[in-house]
């Protein structure tokens, strides 16, 4: 049938709520049970051949990226359809956010929703055993204090609250259904086959493709353009708690990181009393294990004085999860029909609980740029060279910080904090999700930077001067 979405078998995907398209762009033929969706697209003509769409834009992956590029680009009135491989609410970690996601969230009108299920995040705690001490920073200090707090969140909920969003928006919403696989050809839109639950697969074609598939970076593998990256080589453990002992008072919210032998742990406390805590560590840490995943997480947790006391009377819920060496990057973010937005594109390391921020503020740039193709085809290649520039500096605002997170003179300098001509401020302002501060931020975090090798220097010197002073 020309025109319509293919099956090659009877049965179809799980459909989400939001055939909200114009009448005269598709119909759709759904009975109790569908085998079939028909959707009867308009005829598009590209480089002279004329060929049918199921949708201007068909985004893999029903994360916080892929959920906030289809709300918007649904809204600006073009048709979407998002495919998710899991069935929504799931588990998924991650759940702390930066003040900058506030106003992402209200700009896509689920800020009261978020709020309702999530517990305020108003600053950070750093416990470092090298120094003996804990210190606490607060968003409502960062430069410029426009944004005083952010959210600790159920990624399950959250996740939830964003993909409803999209569907309410207007996108197709289709669940437990897996991209298995994507044709780029050149002259011609892309393909797309989907497999449900049953095994059922089903052919598609769009305009444009989304990928934000997140770790599973499915273009970029298809591509080979996905490589790990050599300066930040971690792994993670965690599971969640409760029972755990919390700050005090309007602290309680604070998201801890507490630095150990091996590497750095996060205490991330949650609205419904559970608290999620992970180990973050090299790989070559974790392949020490010789017991099974939940006796070597807590022989980590002992490691650490600080995290075992707020663990003393906690309760372990649910199981013990670990990854692998998860810090990455793709060496390209876009094409002539095609972009990867979030994780998909890379992930560093979760220490300033950047995944989620970027991949809604990469949502939202994604969602520009795509329309500007769509209306503009003139421009597509200027808007995604700008796509890919925005992108790879929202992500390199925060690598040289967290390059440097686990060395004795970044450790340091977060424990002895001094707001001197107001770095202090500039720094919260990078850590609260502020990319772009102007000039007077940006000079700000250069001379943090040189105090920064300062500090290293003066303790390559004491080295130095130990070495030299040792007998013998």
């Amino acid at each position: 049938m020309e025109g319509a979405a293919k099956s090659s078998a009877s049965g179809s995907c799980v459909i989400g709520r939001g055939w909200l398209w114009p009448e005269n762009h598709l119909s759709c033929n759904i009975g109790v049970n569908p085998s079939v969706v028909v959707l009867e697209s308009d005829l598009m003509n590209q480089q002279g051949d004329t060929q049918s769409v199921d949708a201007d834009v068909l985004v893999i992956g029903g994360g916080p990226a892929g959920s906030t590029v289809a709300a918007l680009l649904a809204k600006k009135g073009w048709r979407v359809m998002l495919f998710d491989k899991d069935q929504h609410p799931r588990f998924h970690i991650g759940e702390s956010l930066l003040p900058q996601n506030v106003p992402l969230l209200d700009r896509l009108g689920v800020l009261e929703q978020v709020e309702a299920c999530s517990m305020v995040k108003y600053g950070i705690e750093f416990v470092s055993p090298f120094h003996g001490k804990k210190v606490q920073y607060e968003f409502a200090k960062a430069w410029g204090r426009r944004f005083p707090h952010a959210f600790q969140v159920r990624r399950s909920s959250f996740d939830h609250i964003l993909l409803q969003n999209a569907s309410k928006s207007g996108t197709q919403v289709y669940e437990s259904c897996q991209v298995k696989s994507v044709e780029l050809h050149s002259g011609m839109f892309p393909e797309v086959i989907t497999e449900d639950v049953d095994g059922r697969q089903h052919h598609w074609t769009a305009k444009y493709i989304v990928d934000a598939t997140g770790r599973d970076t499915f273009l970029a593998s298809k591509f080979g353009a996905k490589k790990p990256n050599q300066r930040n080589k971690s792994a993670a453990i965690f599971a969640h708690f409760s029972g755990a002992q919390r700050l005090p008072g309007k602290a309680e919210g604070h998201i801890t990181i507490v630095w150990f032998a091996e590497g750095w742990f996060w205490f991330i406390p949650l609205a419904d009393g559970i608290t999620s805590v992970g180990a973050v560590c090299s790989p070559e840490f974790l392949k020490t294990r010789k017991t099974d995943l939940t006796s070597f997480f807590y022989s980590i947790i002992a490691m650490s004085p600080e995290i075992s006391s707020r663990l003393q009377d906690a309760t372990m819920v649910g199981k013990v999860s670990a990854t692998g060496n998860y810090s990455y990057t793709s060496s390209m973010a876009s094409g002539s029909n095609y972009l990867m937005v979030g994780d998909a594109t890379g992930f560093i390391d979760p220490v300033f609980s950047t995944g989620v921020y970027l991949a809604m503020r990469g949502g939202f740039s994604a969602a520009e740029t795509i329309d500007t193709c769509l209306r503009h085809p003139e421009r597509s290649k200027a808007a995604m060279r700008r796509y890919e520039a925005s992108i790879r500096h929202a992500m390199g605002a925060f690598t040289w910080f967290i390059y440097r997170i686990r060395q004795p003179a970044m450790r340091n300098l977060f424990m002895s904090p001094r707001n001197t001509l107001r770095m202090e401020e500039a720094v919260l302002f990078l850590l609260a999700g502020g990319v772009s501060g102007g000039w007077q931020v940006s000079l700000r975090l250069y001379l943090f930077r040189a105090i920064y090798y300062a500090t290293k220097f003066s303790h390559f010197l004491r080295g130095v001067h130990k070495t030299s002073a040792s007998p013998g």
